[in-house]
This record gives structure tokens, sequence and C-alpha cells, in this order.
């Protein structure tokens, strides 16, 4: 499959009176067409703010992508100027975010919000963009759209309210879809029914989609390949059996272990990660996940480990080989 995005050594920092936030540290990956890529990791590792820099909605100041590129179309998304980011943002590649009640606009009808980027970026009519807003609204299963249509959002349940920013995601019908955690707020019920829509739009439309969670379960039954993201770096990149069934790194291992299982015994009490994540303004020399970690050597205190491949299509950053307990070199 060819790549509809490539990704490669991405950087953004914050600017801060308390020193430099390093928030994404050189992230590199590719996403193929038709392909639904998992990005994993705990709360302020970089995931959300990886995929704002790709969309260019980086707050600036204080925000900054110091570095990288992603090319899209044979065009780097870093370089272009605005008014060509703003072609491409909703129209080729469309994000949903995390929590719709922030996202939608309280005063503004469902309508007049979902219809906005067909008028914007198809040149449609406003009779002309209602009708295709009540055609994506009952796309995404809401039902009685033309007579939803008016509405506004605080007449929206939580999980209507995310189907209507499906809808708003999918309205120009983009290349890729970026969804950053759009099941976090909702209950597990209403989550199963989010994914089931987004795979089911996924086979019908055909579109890329980069997943954002810390939700292991939910990837699980959803993305073709997982990158796992620690501390702004990508510590394992790989296809979604390989990682489930063969994790190489410390970390995506601590992952799986904090996970109940049905397939294991009664009573065993499930694993935890001891320890917190690294200050991202005083990032350590070596590898940022050595204080945790219980595969540690001496050359991780020093040298952080680059993403290499162990395995076809299964990249780890790790100076050991947690399958056996020794250094790899």
């Amino acid at each position: 499959m060819a790549p509809v995005l490539e990704v490669n050594g991405l950087k953004t920092q914050f600017f801060t009176q308390d020193g430099v936030v390093k928030a994404v540290n050189g992230i590199s990956y590719e996403l193929n067409e038709g392909e639904t890529l998992g990005i994993v990791g705990e709360s302020g590792c970089g995931k959300s703010v990886s995929v704002m820099s790709l969309m260019r909605l980086i707050p600036m100041p204080p925000g900054r992508i110091v570095g990288g590129e992603a090319t899209f179309e044979n065009q780097n998304l870093m370089e272009i100027d605005d008014d060509e980011m703003r072609s491409v943002r909703g129209n080729k590649i469309a994000m949903i975010f995390q929590d719709p009640m922030t996202s939608l606009n309280p005063v503004l009808t469902i309508g007049k919000q979902v219809s906005e980027a067909l008028e914007l970026h198809l040149g449609m009519s406003k009779s002309e963009g209602r009708q295709r807003t009540i055609e994506l609204m009952e796309m995404v299963g809401i039902p009685s759209a033309a007579d939803r249509v008016d509405d506004y959002p605080h007449q929206f349940s939580g999980g209507m309210r995310q189907r209507v920013m499906i809808a708003m995601g999918l309205s120009c019908n983009p290349q890729i879809l970026i969804a950053d955690e759009p099941t976090t707020a909702l209950d597990v019920t209403i989550q199963a029914q989010i994914v089931d829509l987004v795979k089911k739009l996924r086979d019908e439309i055909g579109m890329a989609i980069i997943w954002i969670t810390h939700d292991l379960g939910v990837v699980a039954g959803l993305a073709d390949r997982v990158a796992v993201m620690y501390a702004g770096f990508i510590v394992e990149e790989a296809p979604v059996k390989d990682l489930y069934g063969d994790p190489r790194h410390p970390y995506t291992l601590g992952l799986l272990q904090s996970l109940p299982r049905l397939d294991e015994e009664r009573g065993r009490r499930l694993a935890s990660i001891e320890g917190l994540p690294p200050d991202l303004i005083a990032l350590p020399e070596g590898c940022p996940f050595y204080a945790r970690c219980d595969y540690r050597v001496d050359r991780c205190q020093v040298d952080n480990p680059l993403l290499e491949p162990v395995a076809p299509n299964h990249k780890v950053a790790c100076w050991v080989d947690v399958t056996t307990a020794n250094p790899t070199e």
C-alpha cells in the first residue's frame, strides 16, 4: 500500500516561563491508504500534540513546531502557507476532537455547523448543504435527522454530539480522519457504538484513520497498526496482533499487564508501572523510561535508543531484548 501521509522527525515544543516543554521529540511514521493507525500512551505523552501539529493547530505562542516534515500529496504540511493549510484542514484531513460539547459552538444549530464545511470546501449552496447535512446525520445514526437539523448542541446527548462530530469530519470525504480520544467522555456502551460506527464508515468510504487513545482495549478491535508513545517519543510500533502477542518494549509490556483479561486465572493482581513519567522540561539524557523500567541496564541511563526494526514491520526503541532480558548488543 502507498503511504497517504509520511511523518518524519516531527518536533514540537512549548516555550514557557518555567522552561522549554519538549512535548514531541522527533517522531516518524507512515499512514497507508485505508489503514487505521492507533497511537497510544498515558496522558501527557504527546499523542494529541503530535496530531495537532500535523493540523497546524498548535497555539503559537507558546507552542512551536521546531523540526520535522509531514508529507501529504507531495507537500510538506509544515511549510505550506495558511491559506493552503485551510484548504487541507477539514477537507482532505479532518479531525474529531475529544469533547464534543466544547468543540461544537453552543449558539449555532447543528445544521449550520455541519454545512459550513460543505459550503466552504465544496462550494455548496445553503439548501444543498442542509440536505447533505441531513444525509450525513442519517449516515452516522442520528434518528429523525430532518427534524433535528435545526437543534442546538445542548439538545443532544453526549453520544449523539460525538456522532455529529463524526458527521462533520466525514462531510468532505477526507482522505485522512484523525480521531483524538473521541470516546473518552462516553460510557462504555456508547463507546462501543461509536467504534463500530467508525469501523463501518471506514470500510464504506475507504479513508485512513489515526486514532488517538489511552485505551488499549479500543485499539485492539479497531487498529491495523499501533504506535506506542512515551514522553514525546515513539517507543514501539507494530501491527496490532504483533504488539499484543509479542510486545518488545518494557513500557508496552507494562501497559498490557495492567489490563484485565478474561483468559487468565481469577485472583491474579493487575500489574502497575511504578513511578511517574519524566518532566518534559528536563528530559533525562538516556531512555526516558529508565527510572520506571524493570529491564534497565547501565547504557539506558546515558543513551536514548533509536526506533529500530526487531521483526518484519515491528520497531522498538530499547537496548534490551525483553524476551530474554539480555542487552541487544
